[in-house]
């Protein structure tokens, strides 16, 4: 959690377990060259809310501890207590952000664990749900997960520091208020006087799995995902092939990375089971504000789609930015000599420009769309012919198609079309590439 010297921010309500907190780290500091500061967050839900705010900045005061008060809205929809859960993590960043703390220290107990545990276990949650609450999640640090509440308050009794009670905690309306003085007691005085422990140890040993899950899936994801602008893809075969739990682990880390903060819900690991078949379906799944859609063997996590291609005509000689890909179109002409060997890559083609007309331009797909590709006699459908070349869905509207009017030259990276070939007559070629513009 501390390797020493860092600054940590440490949440303070003015509870037991908060100013327990305070205290502990108050006295590691010297040793561990830690610099403290405060937040207490004020909700606005409680009429004496004002009173908490002042007896945490009073003892900050008398310890020499840098004080702030931040009061924060919150949002009236669904759970209050995820809400305001949500609303005070969300003032601990920012105020971290503010005085450059590097560890956030939240003051979870071992009976916070064991509640959090039943809690869970009665929603019907899956093993990341039963691992209860992580010791170490980025930068917020829980010291005392592993500490009983009664042993906190204890040591605070020993001290003579004081603490304010939050009646709250007590009010049967909330369902972690009835877990901590109705079933936990029952279980304690019925089943099991450690129960608490016993809750603790389990989470323990299921985050234990659960972490070498995340192992397994973070080397998968690093060894078969591409990740773009805003984009990770996978392959959906390899992702097929590999056990369901580290499949739907390696989803969870892309979405992760994309920012994605919320658990999936089973209503989401439905979702991308169905993405998965053979036959998927063609419509995207919403994941909060990501995208997650398959084409192919390919199944992308995104923050939106890309912005369109838009028409444009191709500068000759030179360069034609394509921002909206990242890429470009370099036009050049070449006289060609003795041995002159027309290239035959994907991304760099040749024509006769002696047998082009019109002006050329670059402009994406339209319905319809077909061409009779190089060295063959028929016409294709551009659609099929993307399809074959392995083009996602997502991506086909963003293909470059460079056109003589209405006649598709080239696809650019994917194939040329059998107009102006260059012959043993032609007298000036004209080369284009497709090159990386990610800089520009």
């Amino acid at each position: 959690m501390l390797a020493g010297g860092e600054r940590v921010l440490v949440a303070v309500s003015g509870g037991a377990d908060s100013v327990a907190l305070l205290l502990a780290l108050r006295r590691l500091a010297p040793d561990l060259e830690l610099s403290l500061s405060v937040l207490h967050v004020d909700h606005g839900l409680r009429p004496d809310a004002r009173a908490d705010a002042e007896f945490v900045v009073a003892l900050c005061r008398a310890w020499a501890v840098p004080v702030t008060v931040a009061r924060v809205t919150v949002a009236p929809e669904g759970s209050p207590e995820a809400a305001a859960r949500a609303a005070r993590y969300a003032a601990l960043s920012r105020e971290a952000a503010r005085v450059g703390a590097q560890r956030i220290a939240v003051g979870h107990t071992a009976d916070d664990q064991a509640e959090t545990v039943l809690m869970r276990l009665l929603e019907g949650a899956g093993p990341r749900g039963l691992a209860g609450i992580p010791p170490v999640r980025g930068r917020v640090i829980r010291p005392l997960i592993e500490i009983r509440r009664a042993d906190a308050v204890a040591e605070l009794e020993h001290a003579g520091v004081s603490w304010r009670e939050d009646a709250s905690n007590r009010d049967p309306r909330f369902l972690r208020a009835r877990i901590r003085h109705q079933l936990i007691p029952h279980l304690r005085e019925t089943y099991n006087p450690a129960i608490v422990g016993a809750l603790a140890r389990a989470a323990a040993l299921i985050r234990a799995l659960v972490d070498r899950l995340e192992a397994r899936a973070g080397s998968e994801l690093a060894a078969s995902a591409t990740e773009g602008r805003g984009e990770i893809v996978l392959s959906r075969a390899r992702l097929r092939a590999l056990p369901e739990q580290i499949g739907a682990e390696m989803i969870r880390l892309a979405a992760a990375r994309l920012g994605h903060e919320s658990p999936m819900r089973a209503w989401a690991h439905r979702g991308v089971e169905g993405l998965l078949r053979p036959a998927p379906g063609r419509r995207p799944l919403r994941l909060g504000r990501l995208i997650v859609e398959s084409s192919g063997d390919h199944l992308r996590l995104a923050r939106a789609s890309g912005p369109p291609l838009t028409p444009r005509a191709l500068v000759i000689p030179g360069v034609t930015p394509l921002a909206e890909i990242g890429l470009a179109i370099e036009a050049r002409y070449v006289t060609p000599g003795r041995g002159y060997a027309a290239p035959r890559d994907a991304g760099r083609v040749a024509f006769d420009a002696e047998a082009l007309g019109g002006d050329l331009g670059v402009r994406p797909r339209r319905s319809g769309d077909e061409l009779v590709p190089f060295g063959e006699t028929r016409r294709r459908r551009l659609k099929s012919l993307l399809i074959a070349a392995g083009i996602p869905r997502w991506e086909r509207d963003r293909v470059p198609l460079v056109v003589e009017t209405d006649t598709i030259l080239w696809v650019a990276g994917v194939r040329r079309s059998g107009s102006a070939p260059v012959t043993e007559t032609t007298r000036r070629v004209l080369e284009l590439s497709l090159v990386s513009r990610e800089g520009d």
